[in-house]
């Protein structure tokens, strides 16, 4: 009988033990291990907290949820939630009590980010409160506004762009042969043009040319019979001046109407456009084979004239034949 009383109370302390440990167990893991102060906070949600849900700061547990009971605070409907901390603990009055979840599968939890103010807060007093973000809210906001954008913003403007195109690809079926073949009929005309107009510049610097050397032989008084020939000479190189300029305003007419119609044609029709360029290269080309041939007679004939015209100034009589000054003729 003794040995059967041992292994009762053997047994029964054994389990006093056990049952000990297990609150003791339960106790650390509440962070409820001995006197606790009582604070509050008050947030517009409270998903995932309830009795029970561990109270951090930085971190550390250090006591638990122990009631959430809804308020009405401004007008509307918010949430108290009353934690229990371990007495003694000091929390600054500008720590923030904000919902979060350490991990992704973690549980929710209330963790005080302890503030810089020297000034603690009192027990039974309020903890300002921060809400956690809500991964999956964020994403169906965002979700909500890019399907929001794409039915009021991205289809009509697609709708537009593509009525655009229509518009501007009828167009081009319509007009864009037309002008080709006007751009190309003022390209050839120019191109035909132009060989001319370098034989007529050839013609008038011979023409001053001829005149310049008739004009320098006229200085001696014995060829002063040839006066008249040179002054023909004259009106004929005016005459073929008057020619050249006439033939030049009509080869700025045609200019003007190809730069026109090359503004409007050269965006939407790339590929004639080249092939203009091509013919317009060949005239530029042979105009710029005969420019060096042109300065230079220009230039000869502009000296010869202004030698002409000075020996005149000095000695008018030279055109109708008489000899120099004394004076003058002394000079020399």
């Amino acid at each position: 009988m003794k040995s059967n009383k041992i292994n009762y109370v053997i047994v029964g302390a054994f389990m006093l033990v056990m049952l000990v440990g297990l609150i003791t167990a339960v106790a650390m893991l509440t962070g409820r291990t001995g006197a606790a102060d009582t604070y509050y906070t008050v947030y517009d949600n409270v998903t995932g907290i309830k009795f029970g849900t561990q109270v951090l700061y930085e971190g550390y547990p250090v006591g638990q949820v122990e009631e959430v009971k809804p308020i009405e605070e401004e007008g509307r409907m918010r949430f108290r939630v009353d934690m229990s901390v371990q007495q003694g603990w000091t929390i600054p009055d500008d720590s923030i009590a904000q919902v979060a979840a350490p991990g992704l599968l973690s549980a929710i939890t209330v963790n005080i980010e302890a503030g810089k103010s020297p000034t603690a807060l009192a027990p039974g007093e309020r903890i300002k409160g921060q809400a956690a973000a809500n991964l999956f809210a964020v994403m169906t906001s965002v979700a909500n506004d890019v399907g929001e954008l794409a039915d009021n913003s991205i289809r009509p403007l697609l709708d537009n762009i593509n009525r655009t195109v229509d518009s501007f690809g009828s167009l081009l079926e319509k007009g864009a042969q037309d002008l080709a073949r006007e751009l190309m009929a003022l390209t050839l005309d120019l191109a035909q043009r132009a060989p001319k107009i370098a034989d007529n510049i050839e013609v008038l610097v011979a023409k001053m040319n001829e005149s310049t050397d008739q004009l320098q032989a006229f200085l001696n008084p014995k060829n002063r019979e040839k006066l008249e020939s040179v002054l023909d000479n004259l009106d004929t190189a005016a005459d073929g001046f008057a020619q050249l300029t006439t033939d030049l305003k009509e080869t700025r007419q045609v200019l003007d109407k190809v730069l026109d119609s090359v503004g409007t044609v050269i965006g939407d029709n790339r590929l004639d456009v080249e092939k203009s360029v091509v013919d317009l290269r060949y005239v530029v080309d042979s105009i710029a084979r005969h420019i060096d041939a042109m300065n230079q007679n220009l230039e000869g004939a502009a000296r010869n004239m202004y030698e002409f015209s000075r020996q005149i100034r000095q000695n008018p009589g030279l055109l109708l034949g008489g000899t120099p000054p004394e004076d003058a003729a002394a000079d020399r």
